[in-house]
């Protein structure tokens, strides 16, 4: 039987290819569905559709607008974890071409929804589809980059996962700049910019999917070797997928990333809004968009800093890093709100989400330590479904807390102060996981055939 374009086999890389080619294919992904971050440079116009300058009655509030995001994160993890499987088998090239045709037609289907003025659309376009997109993308690279790089393997999936980190960079102002070229007097320009970034979105992708690659099975770095005494820390054994769910370790790694993900997702959803109320009157909608650009800048340095940093102090130790280090910054924010200057607040922020990111490209390169490469991909998508928990989670603190504080009299400005307090709790909780962890049993390693592949 012929091979389809689309077959694993069909992008079996020869021996003299160049492994740091694939990165560069992950990031043509990656920098797309990174979109998301940059999904709150929206969230106000869209609160205008009918009212243009102002909000309307009619119009949708912030807190129904939150959701969009969340669902988006949600389906995300329950995508990866479902399809996890699916995407080890088919290999990176489908898998990049279906995440493609649903992030892309996500946009086309909320831009119908805006247009109508459905918020179900908004929800099933963006969240739902554009959500399936984001988690078969974002898994789509990371077991065929930690094959590529066995030496490096947080450096490697720091390389493309940093492009989820920095989509927001080119997304924030494009959004603004699209936004301001097809307002009219009647119009905001949210439903044009969402159809036209839906095509360019798919456009580029599909280059990911074509140029992607997979190493041959018995492929390895020229010199390199395992080594004969790993750390202990790190397995040389491999557990199944299913075998993997049943590991305290499984459930611990889950509440280390859910917890480091809601102390980060609920402020970055919100993050434009955010800047203006606590600075009001001194941060005005372009200063905002640069400011969500600003951390998607250390959210994609941070992934691949961090992780890279990871391959020589340990995936555990990286992570203490960031618990204890992100609690005394998130406490310290409500004080950094009070002054007149914005430059400690920002920096602040800048450094909570480079570990945000880190976090991200660090936990593959954990997974892949604690259960082996075998079926390290679909392993990391049901862990993605701590990610699902914590884009619900994060922003409904964010959102629901800033609105029954506000309703309560107090001032939007401050607003924000329990939340950052939230945080640090959850960080803390994040911590406690993180100090439990101990190597995989062997009654949980992988015994049969291709254990040592």
């Amino acid at each position: 039987m012929a091979r389809s374009f689309f077959d694993k086999e069909s992008i079996v890389a020869p021996g003299n290819y160049n492994r740091f080619l694939v990165p560069a294919s992950a990031l043509a992904v990656h920098l797309c569905i990174g979109q998301a971050y940059a999904f709150s440079t929206f969230n106000l116009p869209l609160t205008r559709l009918i009212g243009i300058t102002h909000s309307d009655p009619s119009d949708w509030e912030l807190t129904d607008l939150g959701w969009v995001f969340s669902i988006a994160i949600a389906f995300l993890g329950l995508s990866a974890a479902l399809f996890g499987r699916w995407v080890e088998r088919v290999g990176p090239r489908q898998s990049m071409f279906t995440a493609a045709l649903c992030f892309g037609g996500g946009f086309v289907v909320s831009g119908v929804g805006i247009h109508l003025h459905l918020l179900w659309l908004l929800y099933l376009g963006y969240g739902v589809l554009g959500g399936c997109g984001l988690g078969v993308g974002y898994i789509s690279p990371v077991s065929t980059l930690i094959k590529w790089f066995p030496d490096r393997p947080g450096m490697a999936t720091g390389m493309a996962i940093m492009g989820f980190g920095g989509g927001a960079m080119i997304a924030a102002p494009l959004s603004i700049i699209l936004m301001d070229h097809f307002k009219t007097p009647t119009s905001t320009g949210v439903m044009e910019s969402f159809v036209t970034m839906g095509v360019m979105y798919f456009m580029y992708m599909m280059i990911g999917a074509i140029t992607v690659r997979v190493p041959a099975a018995d492929w390895k770095p020229a010199g390199w070797s395992a080594p004969a005494t790993p750390s202990r820390m790190v397995t040389s054994a491999h557990v199944s997928v299913d075998s993997a769910w049943r590991t305290p370790q499984f459930w611990l790694l889950w509440g280390v990333l859910c917890m480091n993900v809601t102390a980060g997702i609920g402020v970055l959803g919100q993050a434009s809004p955010m800047i203006q109320e606590i600075f009001s009157g001194r941060v005005k909608p372009d200063a905002a968009a640069g400011f969500v650009g600003l951390l998607s800048i250390f959210n994609l340095l941070g992934r691949f800093i961090w992780a890279s940093t990871s391959d020589y102090i340990g995936r555990r130790n990286t992570y203490m890093v960031f618990f204890v280090l992100g609690m005394v910054l998130y406490s310290a924010v409500p004080s950094l709100g009070h002054l007149a200057t914005t430059a400690p607040f920002v920096a602040a922020f800048a450094i909570i989400l480079s570990m945000y990111g880190g976090g991200f490209a660090t936990i593959p390169a954990y997974l892949r330590d604690m259960f082996g490469t075998m079926n390290v991909g679909a392993i990391h998508g049901r862990l993605l479904t701590a990610w699902s928990v914590a884009g619900v989670l994060g922003p409904v603190l964010v959102n629901y807390i800033r609105r029954f504080q506000i309703e309560h009299g107090v001032p939007k400005a401050q607003a924000y102060s329990i939340t950052m307090y939230i945080m640090c709790a959850l960080l803390l909780v994040g911590f406690w996981c993180n100090f439990a962890m101990r190597p995989v049993e062997e009654r949980y390693h992988y015994r049969g055939p291709g254990a040592a592949s």
